[in-house]
């Protein structure tokens, strides 16, 4: 006969197994050219075109690129003691986060001239906003929560997978009322919850570069894009030549690729 203590706990297993986020593949609709010289740290799409912050002290750039070709159209480069970090668009500004300095930039998205510097606590790593606010990860497991006008901070978003903290934060946006991160040194995307910081999902994206578009010196995932009017999502890489409009899907299915257009 079975004993309580077992069936405990076998409903316990199936409960945890339930109350696990689900995973995700991808499909790749699209290939696109990217810079492979770009250390991607940021990445957004608004107004129909891609605007991009890298870093590497003596390489951070912001840049305005054409989707469909990858050319740079406008440009601004980071004072070499800076190591540019995640950038986002609101309010017709372009925002920048630098990495261990605690300096952030502002420049007019027109221009691209820079128009103000601020500061922070601690690491700079991503942001993204969802019209009202700005959300910036700093490496750890926690979301800060900024207003976007005096870019103080409203309060923090403890990031948790069940029980576990989901730590190294990095490239953030916002998808459809989600916050979607980059986890540094994975290949994986977490789903966050804005509200409670639930992990709400997880989009492995393991195998999404080709080992023949790999060199010496490529380096990880890192680079969230979403077009909210088309409902396309773009991925990149550090020093990646190619970036991936995707399509997500549940892992039950098989992943598969197109080839590059």
């Amino acid at each position: 006969m079975l004993k309580f203590p077992i069936l405990c706990g076998l409903v316990a297993a199936v409960l945890t197994a339930a109350d696990k986020p689900p995973e995700y593949g991808y499909v790749v609709v699209h290939v696109y050219p990217h810079d492979s010289t770009a250390f991607t740290q940021g990445l957004e799409y608004h107004g129909g075109f891609l605007y991009e912050g890298t870093g590497l002290n003596g390489r951070s750039s912001v840049r305005k690129v054409k989707l469909e070709t990858g050319q740079v159209l406008q440009r601004v480069e980071v004072d070499p003691f800076y190591f540019g970090e995640g950038i986002t668009i609101l309010n017709q500004q372009i925002f920048e986060l630098t990495w261990k300095t605690q300096t952030g930039f502002i420049y007019s998205l027109l221009t691209m001239r820079k128009k103000q510097t601020f500061n922070y606590p601690g690491e700079g790593w991503g942001l993204t906003n969802d019209g009202r606010n700005i959300y910036m990860s700093d490496g750890t497991d926690e979301i800060r929560v900024w207003d976007p006008v005096t870019l103080q901070e409203k309060r923090r978003i403890m990031v948790r997978d069940g029980d576990e903290a989901v730590m190294n934060l990095n490239e953030l946006e916002w998808v459809r009322g989600e916050i979607y991160a980059n986890v540094w040194l994975t290949e994986r995307v977490a789903r966050i919850s804005p509200m409670d910081g639930r992990v709400l999902g997880w989009i492995d994206l393991t195998g999404i570069l080709p080992k023949a578009d790999q060199k010496k010196d490529t380096d990880i995932v890192n680079g969230i894009a979403y077009d909210a009017l088309g409902k396309r999502l773009f991925v990149t890489g550090k020093l990646w030549p190619k970036l991936f409009e995707i399509k997500v899907i549940p892992k039950a299915e098989p992943v598969k690729k197109t080839q590059p257009q």
